[in-house]
């Protein structure tokens, strides 16, 4: 279905809805089939088996066999504080579990709260009246009301517009606002003058549209499937760390058996010297690694915490220092889709004239500041934030 080919009647009759919009009943019935229109997330790990992770990764493992090594040791030479030793390292496994787990489900429920904070709300025909509804409720079919500062919340197909310009910038990256209009249209469908994408903002102007697509079906859903569908890999610290802890174990495994060899060339006897080996390799075994990359982790969370810096994953505090190259987009991302007027010259540079030049900013201008937020296009929202 080329949506973009089509001329307003024949939107109509291929979407099933008509310029007075669907009834509630028909609504409800489309919501049901096709489900909410929203972005669905990665299926997340259950938090016990995220909690279980805790316990299994190689320093992890390590330390196990240092706990299993020092009760075996109590077990067959009682009384040599090997049993404190294999109890302390149990504890240093659970504490440091316990902790990354803790500090980790803290900001994943943070990060949830805040999206509960940000209700999307959008206005559409529902029986020839204008109504306004939550975005995750829009279907196929819906006649979206937009006007300036709206965002748009499905892939739509214009029917009306009244120099409408949007700003495609979450797509595209370009934050120079795009006009718009309702006409058919034979070139590229991404390219296309008609169209309006979820995710993306309208600056100026009015318009009616068609939904057409919502959910995981819009452009946005399928780059949001798309970069969920690539597994994270192990952090540069986890690769370090894997590694060390491998080179530590060799270590430790080889100079355990250097010395039960040479326990036998000097006569001692077999659990003599089996003792001495497991207590070698157990003191060759640092304990104090796993909290101490972990406190240390913490310590940067905190700070950044500090500076408005939500920490998911702690290997991720030490990831960016690692990083040679970043590829992202400019606008939104390493800038605020924002302008700023810093600086206002007139020609004579009197202040009877500078008076003259905002007043004529401030009423010259289509933006507007609604609960403390500028809605327009980027250039006219600084002039009426300078005047």
């Amino acid at each position: 279905m080329k949506i973009h080919n089509l001329t307003k009647e024949e939107v109509f009759r291929t979407l099933v809805t008509s310029e007075q919009g669907l009834s509630e009943e028909e609504a409800k019935r489309r919501l049901s089939e096709f489900g909410f229109n929203e972005i669905k997330e990665a299926k997340k790990k259950s938090l016990s088996i995220r909690f279980f992770k805790q316990f299994t990764h190689f320093l992890a493992i390590l330390l196990w066999i240092a706990a299993f090594m020092s009760f075996l040791s109590e077990y067959l030479h009682p009384g040599e504080g090997m049993l404190t030793l294999g109890i302390a390292i149990i504890a240093v496994i659970f504490i440091n579990a316990g902790f990354t787990f803790i500090q980790e489900y803290r900001a994943e429920k943070a990060l949830e709260e805040l999206k509960k904070l940000l209700p999307f709300y959008v206005k559409v025909l529902r029986d020839g009246k204008e109504k306004e509804i939550y975005a995750r409720d829009v279907v196929h079919g819906d006649v979206i009301l937009l006007s300036e500062g709206d965002k748009v919340p499905a892939d739509a197909r214009l029917i009306e517009t009244s120099g409408l310009r949007v700003n495609n910038a979450p797509l595209t990256g370009e934050s120079e606002p795009m006009l718009r209009r309702h006409e058919a249209y034979e070139g590229e469908f991404i390219e296309s003058p008609n169209i309006v994408f979820a995710g993306t903002a309208v600056v100026s102007g009015s318009g009616k549209a068609v939904s057409f697509a919502t959910g995981m079906q819009t452009e946005f859903g399928r780059i949001a499937h798309l970069t969920g569908a690539v597994e994270a890999g192990i952090s540069p610290l986890q690769k370090e760390i894997v590694k060390a802890t491998r080179v530590i174990a060799v270590i430790a495994a080889v100079v355990g058996v250097f010395f039960f060899l040479l326990g036998f060339l000097i006569g001692r006897s077999f659990w003599n010297n089996f003792i001495f080996a497991i207590g070698i390799t157990v003191a060759l075994i640092p304990e104090g690694m796993l909290p101490t990359v972990t406190l240390a982790l913490a310590m940067g969370s905190q700070r950044m915490a500090k500076r408005k810096a939500l920490i998911k994953t702690l290997t991720s505090v030490e990831t960016l220092g690692s990083v040679t190259v970043i590829c992202t987009d400019k606008t939104g991302t390493l800038t605020q889709n924002k302008m700023t007027a810093t600086k206002v010259w007139t020609i004579d540079g009197e202040e009877k004239a500078r008076e003259s030049l905002l007043k004529i900013a401030y009423l010259c201008n289509n933006a507007r500041l609604i609960e403390g937020q500028y809605r327009g296009d980027p250039t006219e929202a600084a002039l009426l934030k300078t005047a």
